[in-house]
């Protein structure tokens, strides 16, 4: 009794101060080979169908799931010594390709002087920041492990999932590293904001069980592929409450590719300020940037005469035949296209109600943070 009241107090203290994964249960911390859960026997054969293909999933991806730490330097004070590093945050990622590259959620990373990526093995190693999309909470990390360390993970589609199908979710809820939880997909389409207040679109809700931790880690579907990365829930305690969100693959596979080659993500744009009227149908082109897209396609803004009054140049009510009403429906149908593809703008202008097509081939633009 008293061996168990010794180890609980560790565990709680563990707990408050944010380091609870260095007393892990889990199989990965303890586990001597650094991937036998990929070599493990096929399961019993009295299991159900579907028990054996949710382990031989959980064997296949255990070795690809990472966990996250995130640590601050403070400065100095009289509560601290200059440069002190203290633990400010952790999360999950997994491996994306066999050079290294880590992904994970912005928030996750967000802030951070130092991370460090914890595998299955125990190994750790420091990551440098690639690059990162805050406004679909999407980072890119690297570290310098060795090949036979890094197991990618394939990624599947979102676009064809379908309501009701199974999901697994993989991550390090509380610190407990390489936890498996499973539900299905509860809802296509969902809509949430990210930490700059940008809407991340189409977004798969689950019920598959996400807690603080699992942040970064990735939705899988029945296949062990991708399809989501785990990024947020909704409830009123702050913890699990049946109501998990994922970043789309879809939007992951847009994403991704963009900041390991740029180290950041080209916003596809039209080079023009827009804003909304009360009474006006869809956003006043408030002036065009000249020499941007919307210049060389002949779109113009609010115009004035010799008096300085002002009149309506063009108003945008539609993106490929798509009604726009607010900026958040013009970044959302933008979003869904890339740097140099061509769009149809819908637009009225002068006043009038007739509406016109202009094509606009989309180019490189510098969202404004909020």
């Amino acid at each position: 009794m008293k061996s168990f009241t010794s180890w609980f107090f560790i565990f709680l203290l563990g707990l408050a101060l944010g380091t609870v994964g260095t007393y892990s249960l889990s199989l990965g911390s303890t586990n001597p080979d650094p991937f036998a859960l990929s070599f493990q026997e096929p399961p019993p054969e009295d299991l159900l169908e579907d028990e054996k293909n949710t382990i031989s999933i959980y064997n296949r991806a255990a070795a690809s799931v990472v966990f996250i730490t995130n640590k601050v330097t403070l400065l100095g004070s009289y509560l601290s010594s200059p440069g002190q590093e203290v633990h400010q945050g952790s999360g999950s990622g997994f491996v994306w390709d066999k050079t290294g590259h880590i992904i994970t959620n912005y928030h996750v990373i967000r802030g951070a002087s130092k991370l460090f990526v914890k595998m299955i093995d125990g190994s750790n190693f420091s990551a440098s920041v690639v690059g990162m999309e805050p406004d679909k909470d999407i980072a890119v990390l690297r570290i310098e492990a060795p090949e036979k360390k890094l197991r990618p993970l394939g990624l599947g589609s979102s676009r064809s999932l379908k309501v009701g199908q199974k999901v697994l979710a993989i991550g390090n809820p509380f610190g407990f590293d390489i936890s498996l939880s499973t539900g299905v997909v509860s809802a296509l389409g969902r809509k949430i904001k990210a930490v700059t207040g940008e809407p991340i679109e189409n977004v798969i809700q689950t019920d598959a069980a996400i807690n603080p931790g699992n942040s970064g880690g990735p939705l899988l579907n029945s296949r062990g592929e991708v399809i989501g990365i785990n990024t947020a829930i909704v409830s009123p305690s702050g913890v699990y409450a049946g109501i998990g969100f994922a970043v789309p693959a879809d939007t992951v596979a847009r994403v991704v590719p963009q900041i390991i080659k740029h180290g950041k993500v080209r916003t596809p744009g039209l080079g023009v300020r827009v804003t909304r009227m009360q009474g006006v149908r869809g956003l006043i082109i408030v002036d065009v940037l000249p020499g941007n897209a919307a210049d060389r396609a002949k779109l113009i803004g609010i115009q004035r005469d010799r008096a300085g009054r002002e009149y309506f140049g063009d108003v945008i009510v539609s993106v490929n035949g798509k009604a726009v009403a607010t900026t958040e429906d013009l970044h959302s149908a933008l979003d869904k296209h890339k740097v140099g593809d061509p769009v149809l703008i819908g637009h009225t202008r002068g006043g009038n109600t007739r509406i016109y097509e202009t094509t606009v081939t989309l180019q490189a633009m510098r969202r404004s943070r909020k």
